[in-house]
């Protein structure tokens, strides 16, 4: 049977749990002709905003198709392709309770089952138009929700504001900061081999923290959800779990993690999101860790 399509999806929530939006890309593999689809929640998690990504895809094929589906979800490849089964054949249970967002799979279930669907992973923030793309409806949806909720109340104030941009090429990446505080600016850098850019991110942070003295608060800006969810979210789990992921599994990166959260401890620090904005400092800092990597 040929391949019918060739679908993109992403979804978030900002904060997780918050508003959230969910975005599609269809593409017709002859043509290349697409379609867009998005929309979202007042009220949702990244999780649910992945699933219903892929739902809403699937359920907007007319007749049964070959699918290619591409997501920078683990959390919904893994689920549909490895632990869907067993979630059945337990009647929804997993180990340490029901499982979560049922509702959400069994549709998923239903979908996966009219089509035939070949599951793979792309990585995030990876460059790839039509993931970004999804990405963008997925941004925006999330936006147009926090917009309708109204203005926020201000952030407190803190004594410093960070900015992050890595650079990463094979198994060597590269850092910059700028760092305003105490009335002055300054920029920090640092070329490093054998890691990744999800390591450079976590490296990147814990280096202008410890710039930062004992007891500062600081607000980091970084285009990297990896970082922003694991300090906000993830590290807590993995802390009482010590260091291991939901599924058992050791936690990647968790030396750079361990470094990171003992500073945490002793300073107060804002994870604001950058998802959908224009930070001019990123641009500034990209060159910066590009020259650092390249020097």
């Amino acid at each position: 049977m040929s391949l019918d399509v060739i679908i993109y999806t992403d979804g978030g929530a900002d904060p997780n749990p918050g508003p959230g939006g969910w975005g599609a890309v269809l593409i017709h593999p002859v043509t290349g002709k697409t379609r867009e689809l998005s929309g979202g929640d007042g009220e949702t998690t990244n999780n649910r905003m992945e699933l219903t990504a892929a739902i809403e895809a699937l359920d907007a094929l007319k007749k049964p198709c070959q699918v290619e589906l591409h997501t920078d979800s683990q959390y919904l490849r893994k689920g549909i392709t490895q632990w869907l089964p067993g979630w059945i054949a337990k009647n929804w249970k997993r180990q340490g309770g029901p499982v979560k967002n049922v509702d959400l799979w069994k549709r998923l279930a239903v979908a996966n089952e009219r089509h035939t669907v070949d599951w793979r992973w792309v990585k995030g923030h990876a460059g790839h138009v039509h993931n970004e793309r999804a990405d963008a409806l997925a941004t925006a949806e999330i936006r147009k929700r926090l917009r309708a909720a109204g203005d926020a109340p201000p952030p407190p104030p803190v004594d410093a504001e960070i900015y992050l941009k890595v650079s990463a090429a094979g198994r060597r990446g590269a850092w910059a900061a700028l760092l305003r505080h105490g009335g002055q600016e300054r920029t920090l850098s640092e070329a490093v081999s054998g890691v990744t850019a999800n390591q450079m991110d976590i490296v990147a942070a814990t280096r202008a923290l410890e710039a930062l003295p004992r007891g500062a608060s600081a607000a980091i800006f970084a285009s990297s959800d990896y970082l922003r969810n694991g300090a906000t979210q993830w590290v807590h789990g993995w802390r009482r779990r010590g260091w291991k992921t939901a599924t058992g599994d050791p936690v990647k990166n968790a030396s750079e993690w361990r470094a990171l959260t003992t500073l945490l401890e002793n300073r107060r620090v804002l994870w604001p999101s950058t998802k959908g904005q224009k930070v001019p400092e990123f641009k500034l800092l990209g060159k910066v860790a590009k020259e650092a990597l390249e020097g």
